[in-house]
């Protein structure tokens, strides 16, 4: 089973490859400058969805079909997929031990999967199953009645203790489940140890205001360090908008009739900007060219020249830096007390649409890929050919230290702190990224430029260019 040595590369879901390609994010949008793709305003849910999403009793949930079922489930690796050959034994796997279930593996556009799925479901020729449903598009394909409620289901599994509560929100809605972690990551803040011991910090900050003294323990001119890489490029709200999270608010709020509310101007997001204002302008701990891309920030952290940087580990291991090196920790309180971590991954989910029967099968099939002994099968086949895992592990009985011996057990430590209390990414961010990073790039690179004033005017012209038509369509809709 094994490859040659550095023929295999792991994609990681926790790490830049993945953040930059699926919905990292979650919330509204993709989280970040990868392709986004709009859905439609959703539809409520028709009577036929409703009544398909009821659970099956009890004792047909936790079982295979007796009867011979054949299902179709998005999840055919690519041909050229480094990790074809793994999920090619897991296929057989499960052949082996539910010979009575066929499953049809298809392909699934790696880009444009949102839409082929939205027009599959629409025509009536959605899978049975699929990994893809990404954290931000739940909800709305709750709402369009595409995913059955798989809670009596859930309730009944064996191994829902096993896993970890904080990756199964985004999946809820009115206290039901919609959907199985397939895999999650969440976003954290790394620190450099060897500048941390030089400097003399025995430990990483808690709050924003031992952010800024350890920030400034950490710039020094004379070696050419500083103590926070800022990203003020045209991805800026991606790691700016954690900053009103802490503060106790949020960029947008969605409404109960699914159109938006911009909160540029309140409280806390007036609060975080002043704060990147005051670390950039007062405590200058920031670096020089505050838009400079992210795989600068990234080169600059790994080659020692900052304290602190958001990002996972194998961004900068990825250029050099010993992984022995990097410490990761939550993102520090802020005003509200709060220091919530962004989450994104996917979720299995089974066709409200299809027949029990097929429902049956599909969730047969979802927890045998989700079970422990599969996952570290997967695992395993990584660490044998030099790939590094998800240190965001959605199952609480397994260990990537175990697996991989040369992960400190400290990373995976700060990773499950920072997911206990997740936040999904700011309502709309794909079509408001543009004026939200207008005003944070104001800020970062004007000095006489006022917090409030730069949203105020941010906001007014979001408004007037995508809040009020978005609005209007989502009524038109309804």
């Amino acid at each position: 089973m094994k490859l040659k040595s550095g023929a295999f590369k792991l994609v990681t879901v926790l790490l830049s490859s993945v953040i930059v390609l699926s919905a990292c994010g979650s919330g509204s949008t993709e989280t970040t400058p990868a392709a986004s793709t709009e859905v439609s305003a959703t539809a409520k849910a028709t009577e036929t969805a409703k009544a398909t999403e009821t659970a099956a009793p009890t004792e047909a949930v936790t079982a295979a079909p007796a009867a011979a079922v054949e299902i179709s489930v998005w999840d055919q690796p690519a041909d050229d997929a480094a990790d074809k050959t793994i999920q090619e034994e897991t296929f057989a796997d499960f052949n082996a031990k539910y010979p009575n279930i066929k499953v049809k593996h298809e392909k699934l556009d790696p880009i444009k999967y949102r839409d082929q799925y939205l027009v599959a479901m629409a025509g009536g020729s959605g899978p049975d199953a699929w990994h893809g449903a990404a954290f931000p598009d739940v909800q709305k394909y709750i709402a369009n009645g595409f995913i059955l409620d798989i809670t009596d289901r859930f309730s009944a599994w064996e191994d829902k203790d096993k896993i970890l509560p904080s990756t199964m929100e985004a999946g809820k809605k009115d206290g039901k489940y919609y959907g199985l972690v397939s895999d999650a990551y969440v976003m954290t803040m790394a620190y450099n140890k060897k500048l941390f011991k030089e400097a003399g910090i025995e430990k990483p900050p808690t709050t924003w205001e031992e952010f800024r003294e350890v920030a400034k323990k950490l710039t020094d001119p004379a070696k050419g360090t500083y103590g926070f890489n800022i990203l003020g490029m045209e991805w800026g709200d991606w790691f700016f908008e954690y900053f009103p999270w802490q503060a106790g608010g949020d960029l947008t709020v969605k409404n109960a009739d699914d159109t938006a509310t911009l909160t540029f101007t309140s409280e806390p997001v007036v609060q975080a900007l002043q704060f990147y204002k005051d670390l950039k302008w007062t405590d200058k701990v920031v670096q020089k060219n505050v838009i400079q891309s992210l795989d600068d920030n990234q080169k600059d952290f790994a080659a020692g020249k900052v304290g602190i940087e958001i990002g996972g580990v194998d961004w900068f291991t990825g250029k050099g830096m010993n992984i022995q090196d990097i410490g990761l920790m939550p993102f520090p309180k802020g005003p509200a007390g709060k220091n919530p971590g962004q989450v994104g991954g996917a979720y299995w989910t089974i066709n409200a649409k299809t027949s029990p029967e097929k429902q049956d099968a599909a969730w047969t099939y979802i927890t045998f890929m989700s079970s422990k002994e599969i996952t570290e099968k997967k695992l395993k086949f990584s660490a044998e050919n030099g790939g590094f895992p998800n240190l965001l592990q959605v199952r609480s009985d397994i260990d990537v230290t175990k697996i991989f011996s040369n992960i400190p057990e400290d990373l995976t430590a700060a990773v499950t702190a920072t997911a206990a209390d997740p936040h999904l990414e700011y309502f709309l961010k794909e079509r408001l990224s543009p004026y939200v990073v207008g005003a944070v790039q104001k800020i970062l690179l004007d000095a006489k430029a006022d917090p409030k004033t730069e949203l105020q005017k941010a906001q007014d012209l979001a408004q007037k260019e995508v809040v009020d038509k978005y609005n209007a369509d989502v009524k038109n809709a309804k």
